[in-house]
């Protein structure tokens, strides 16, 4: 499998993609939900990954009631994520390795996601990743969030890149929607969720992890 052509940038997902978050948020949810002496189902938090957190209210209140307080369940939930955060997050397998290989090659790079600017800089300090990316596109730097195609688009326009010259890479649904929407060359490397027929449709590839990416780009 190759890619389409050679892209002029690679635009990153950062949660689930980047970072093995996804099963740290999952895990923190459990935690805070016990704590609210509340059951959260799988459906409910599958429909959270990718989305702004403005997004996930109604995800909440549509299961739990309109009266669901979700502010501050919230607020339980980021709290234990980053208690579990502090000493297990960790880069996806791969992720060191292409981003040696963008270097190589010297293609530009960028992060859009959900996130906040302060979880992307931790994340990224975290590792020693700060510096490896050249645009950082996050939650408040556009208008609609992921499925929507403004994160990328407001990447690949910081980057000075036309969209469609930009490889897309995602972990999410959203996300996939998000990129394809753009016009991007869109690869899901699956996290916790598994690619439909729909979202392999709007995809060049579904890779098995990021060591597969670096393959494609070299």
């Amino acid at each position: 499998m190759t890619l389409p052509y050679r892209p002029s940038a690679v635009i990153f997902d950062m949660d689930g993609l980047l970072f093995d978050t996804e099963a740290l948020w999952q895990e923190a949810l459990l935690s805070a939900a016990a704590e609210a002496g509340r059951e959260v189902p799988d459906e409910v938090y599958n429909s959270s990954i990718g989305v702004r957190r403005s997004q996930c209210g109604p995800v909440f209140r549509s299961h739990f009631g309109e009266d669901f307080p979700f502010e501050e369940f919230h607020a339980s939930w980021r709290r234990h994520f980053w208690l579990i955060a502090e000493n297990k997050l960790a880069l996806k397998p791969g992720a060191p390795e292409l981003l040696d290989a963008l270097d190589q090659l010297s293609l530009p790079r960028a992060i859009a996601t959900s996130s906040s600017r302060a979880t992307v800089e931790r994340h990224l300090g975290a590792h020693g990743l700060t510096h490896r990316f050249h645009e950082i596109v996050c939650r408040g730097d556009y208008e609609h969030g992921k499925p929507a195609p403004d994160p990328f688009l407001k990447a690949a326009e910081r980057l000075g890149v036309e969209p469609r010259s930009c490889l897309a890479l995602e972990d999410s649904h959203v996300g996939v929607r998000s990129a394809a929407a753009a016009g991007m060359m869109t690869v899901m490397v699956p996290d916790l969720l598994d690619p439909t027929e729909e979202l392999r449709g709007l995809c060049v590839l579904v890779a098995r992890d990021l060591n597969q990416v670096r393959e494609l780009v070299l």
